[in-house]
């Protein structure tokens, strides 16, 4: 292991701040370097984490990987990663990021493993997704249609299917043709090939069996050992079911409460909690977004930031960085530390706009509102600062970047409370400058 110029401790997680798409699996590839472990705690197949990596080959075009279950740690030949309980888990797609990094040339034996206690998504879940989203009609939230929210609505009505069931394939068909039974009464037929799905399980029951363990407990003998375990968060606050522009947000916690249930590991054993946050805020799907542009400038940023959905391609929403939400997840995670991505994307623009304040009918609001008609009819106060022109891409220290951008960076920790540590200036592993 090289030396991390962070000193995080030997637990810590990664969260994103705002609503997703911040960056997260760039960090987690960076800091997996100097971890024995990579966790992830929530979420399924709808989050895209996206890592580019130098090609030796092609050097002037990065070699990208996106990962949407495998934790991201997995570039990093001596690191374990884990599937934690509070994922849920569409196999197949599994299989298919398995097989995608061998032919990379990524060895994956005995280094992905899965919490027995995950739950498992079928295919039926995408349907019955897809058919909650259209039947929603202009009230539409936008999901990825992956069947995430029809699988933990099973979860939390106690008729989910564990990832353990599997090893007793008989006892775990008769529960699926079961469920699935309940599900056409209560949302029709759909169309869907149920013996494909379960010949495509049964093949890969036994492929599963080595990758079992007891997460919660594997995890704590995993921490009494002194191995060093990284946490990754998926999508973002803003989307968390509790705290988030409900109802247009995912259907677990990103928050740091996901982290725990989502790994069984207590909050008090973290060393260190670092949140993810762009130098601008982006947002994919319907729902509330203070401060987005939907101009040209809106436009422009979207380009330079490439700002299309890993999972999806959807184009994703800009708007000007929002202190407002900043300060919010900095109160509800916790943070210690705070990594700023894509601060390279704002070079060129001749004036910079923090959001600082909330407004509704003459009075200063607290924090985040849950009410989604004030949300949509507030005023923003914005403070202005100036741009810069020069390239930052090969900057590596703190202070070589133009004055501007420091000024902007620094104007961003104090009005969130939290001291950014790291900051994103490109794509590559390399581009990065800890402070």
């Amino acid at each position: 292991m090289s030396k991390l110029p962070l000193n995080l401790g030997n637990l810590t997680a990664v969260l994103g701040t705002q609503w997703g798409d911040e960056g997260k699996g760039k960090l987690i590839d960076i800091l997996s370097e100097n971890y024995d472990m990579v966790v992830r705690a929530a979420g399924g197949a709808n989050a895209g984490h996206t890592i580019y990596l130098k090609d030796e080959e092609n050097p002037n075009k990065p070699k990208k990987f996106v990962f949407h279950l495998v934790p991201s740690g997995m570039l990093h030949k001596a690191c374990t990663c884990l599937i934690g309980n509070g994922v849920v888990l569409h196999l197949p797609t599994l299989f298919e990021e398995i097989e995608l990094l061998e032919k990379n040339n990524i060895k994956t034996a005995g280094r992905i493993l899965i919490a027995d206690r995950t739950h498992l998504l079928f295919d039926y879940h995408k349907e019955i997704d897809a058919v909650q989203e259209e039947k929603k009609g202009d009230k539409k939230v936008g999901t990825t249609k992956r069947g995430i929210g029809p699988c933990y609505m099973d979860k939390t009505s106690r008729m989910g299917i564990r990832v353990h069931e599997l090893l007793d394939f008989e006892k775990f068909e008769a529960k699926y043709r079961q469920n699935l039974a309940t599900l056409k009464d209560l949302y029709g037929e759909f169309t869907y090939d149920v013996e494909k799905e379960l010949s495509q399980l049964r093949a890969l029951a036994e492929k599963v069996k080595p990758m079992l363990v007891d997460g919660a407990h594997y995890l704590h003998e995993a921490y009494k050992a002194g191995r060093k375990i990284l946490v990754e968060g998926a999508n973002g606050s803003m989307l968390d079911v509790d705290h988030g522009t409900y109802p247009y947000v995912t259907s677990s916690s990103p928050t740091i409460g996901g982290i725990s249930t989502g790994t069984g590991l207590p909050g008090r054993a973290f060393t260190s909690l670092v949140g993810i946050m762009k130098a601008y805020v982006t947002r994919v799907g319907s729902g509330p977004f203070p401060t987005e542009l939907k101009d040209a400038l809106g436009e422009e940023i979207r380009q330079k930031g490439g700002e299309f959905g890993a999972t999806t391609g959807r184009p994703r929403r800009c708007g000007w960085y929002d202190s407002v939400i900043g300060k919010y997840a900095v109160l509800l995670n916790g943070l210690t530390d705070i990594n700023l991505t894509k601060l390279d994307v704002l070079t060129g623009l001749p004036t910079l706009k923090i959001a600082t304040t909330y407004k509704y009918k003459g009075e200063t609001l607290a924090s985040v509102p849950a009410d989604l008609d004030i949300m949509e009819n507030m005023e923003i106060e914005y403070l202005e600062m100036p741009g810069w022109t020069e390239d930052i891409g090969n900057i590596r220290a703190f202070e070589d970047l133009p004055a501007n951008a420091k000024a902007y960076v620094l104007k961003i920790e104090e009005l969130i409370g939290c001291k950014i540590s790291s900051i994103g200036i490109g794509l590559e592993r390399d581009a990065m400058i800890f402070r």
